[in-house]
């Protein structure tokens, strides 16, 4: 029962923390920093998510098969959620997109000479 309890809380913190990156994403001004709050807030949101079903699975439902199921699935996210957001920040640089504001660190620059 107390682990129910726990799986429960879990995946709702991390479904806070995934809906806080949404807001993020429409509250932002510019592309960078959309892409810093849905990159950071999801990932986070997923970590929650994932513990709190890695613990049902366990627990609860008594597979190991879904157990490492999860595990995958966390690793995958966890790996492609942060190198896609970066692919596509550097993409944006190259195509002219640039913030708001001025940036106090440029290291998009050096990749392509400008």
């Amino acid at each position: 029962m107390l682990i129910r309890i726990l799986s429960d809380l879990l995946i709702f913190i991390g479904a806070i923390f995934a809906t806080a990156g949404t807001i993020g994403v429409i509250k932002m001004p510019d592309t960078f920093s959309r892409m810093q709050a849905s990159t950071c807030i999801t990932t986070l949101g997923m970590l929650g998510v994932m513990l709190g079903a890695l613990l049902y699975a366990i627990f609860v439902m008594g597979s190991a098969q879904a157990a490492i199921k999860v595990c995958v699935i966390a690793l995958l996210v966890f790996v492609t959620n942060p190198v896609g957001a970066h692919g596509i920040a550097k993409g944006a640089y190259r195509h002219g997109i640039r913030p708001d504001k001025p940036m106090e660190v440029d290291e998009f620059r050096r990749d392509f000479d400008e």
